[in-house]
C-alpha cells in the first residue's frame, strides 16, 4: 500500500521546515524546499497517497463513544478521522486542491490588475482617474471581509466560489501595482524615442511599457499566492468553499476537525501546518524574487 510514502511526507515537511538541515542555508534555500516539495506533492500525490482519501478504510473502528477518531496504527501513520478516512492520504491529495485554487484565483486576479492597471497607466487622463477610484473603492475593503461577502452571494458554494472570491479580492493589489509601473514607463527614454520615429500608441504600450513593466507584478504574484492559499483555507473553514469533503482541501479539513479539537487536536494541528508550512515556502519565494530582481536589495 506504499507506506513508504508517509516516510516521504514526513521527510518533505521537516525539510521544508529546517532547509534540509543547512544544505539549503538561508531564506532562498528554504524558499527553493519549500516550493519545490510543495510542487511535487501536489503533482504526485494522488500516485503515492497510501489510500483512496475518499474511501472509509478504518470505518470499523470509529465508535462515537469510545473511539470517534481511530488514532495511529500500522498503514495509517497518522491516524484516521471521523469517518475512519486515512488522514495521512487526504493531506496528500489535498495539497493538489490547495495548489489548483491558488494557482487559478492568483492567475484570475493577475489577468483582471493587469487589464485595469494596462489602461490606467497607458492612457492617464480621465481614463487613469476613474480606474484607481474603483481601485480605491476596492481597496478600502478589507480584502478577507470582500472575500467572504462575495463567496457568501452564491447559492451553491464550491471550489469555483472560492477562486472567484480571491481572484476579484486580488484585482486591485495588481492594478495599482501595474498601473505605477506603467507610469515610470511612460517617461523612459525607450519610450519617448519610439514616440518621436512615430510609432502607434499599441506597440509602445504592449511591446516597450507592458514587458518592462511586469518585473514587480511578477513578484507579487508569487507574494499573493501565499496569501490566496490562506484565503482560501479560511472559506473553507467557514463552509463557503467545496461541500463535498470527499475532495479533501486543508482549509475544509481543519474545519471538519473544530467538534474533536479537545479530544483530537492532531486532526486540526496537521492541515493547520501544511498551510502555514506551504504559505510560508511562497512568501520566501517571493522575497527572494523581489531581492533578484532589486539591484539596491542585493548584499
Amino acid at each position: 500500500m506504499l507506506h513508504w510514502a508517509a516516510v516521504f511526507f514526513v521527510i518533505a515537511l521537516i525539510a521544508a521546515l529546517f532547509g534540509f538541515g543547512g544544505i539549503a542555508a538561508g531564506a532562498a534555500g528554504i524558499a527553493k524546499v519549500l516550493f519545490v516539495l510543495f510542487i511535487v506533492l501536489a503533482i504526485v500525490a494522488p500516485l503515492i497517497a497510501p489510500h483512496d482519501p475518499a474511501t472509509r478504510v478504518l470505518i470499523e473502528q470509529v465508535h462515537r463513544q469510545t473511539n470517534p477518531v481511530p488514532g495511529p496504527q500500522p498503514g495509517h501513520p497518522l491516524g484516521a478521522d471521523y469517518q475512519g478516512r486515512d488522514v495521512l492520504s487526504r493531506l496528500m491529495v489535498g495539497a493538489r486542491q490547495t495548489l489548483i485554487v491558488g494557482v487559478l484565483a492568483t492567475l484570475g486576479g493577475l489577468l483582471g490588475g493587469m487589464t485595469l492597471g494596462t489602461l490606467a497607466g497607458a492612457f492617464g487622463g480621465w481614463v487613469d482617474s476613474v480606474v484607481m477610484r474603483v481601485v480605491d473603492v476596492l481597496l478600502s475593503i478589507p480584502s478577507l471581509l470582500m472575500a467572504f461577502s462575495i463567496a457568501a452571494m452564491f447559492r451553491s458554494p464550491s471550489q469555483w466560489t472560492v477562486i472567484l472570491a480571491i481572484a476579484i479580492v486580488q484585482v486591485p493589489v495588481f492594478a495599482r501595482l501595474l498601473r505605477g509601473s506603467m507610469l515610470a514607463q511612460r517617461h523612459s527614454d525607450h519610450v519617448l524615442a519610439a514616440r518621436a520615429l512615430g510609432v502607434r500608441q499599441g506597440p509602445i504600450v504592449f511591446r516597450h511599457m507592458l514587458p518592462n513593466a511586469m518585473g514587480p507584478v511578477i513578484v507579487q504574484a508569487t507574494l499573493v499566492l501565499a496569501t490566496a492559499i490562506i484565503d482560501a483555507a479560511a472559506l473553507s473553514f467557514l463552509g463557503l468553499g467545496n461541500p463535498d469533503d470527499r475532495s479533501p482541501e486543508w482549509g475544509q479539513m481543519l474545519g471538519n476537525a473544530q467538534p474533536y479539537f479537545d479530544s483530537h487536536p492532531h486532526l486540526a494541528v496537521y492541515p493547520a501546518l501544511c498551510i502555514i508550512v506551504v504559505a510560508l515556502g511562497f512568501t520566501l519565494v517571493g522575497e527572494s524574487l523581489r531581492e533578484s530582481l532589486d539591484p539596491k536589495s542585493r548584499r
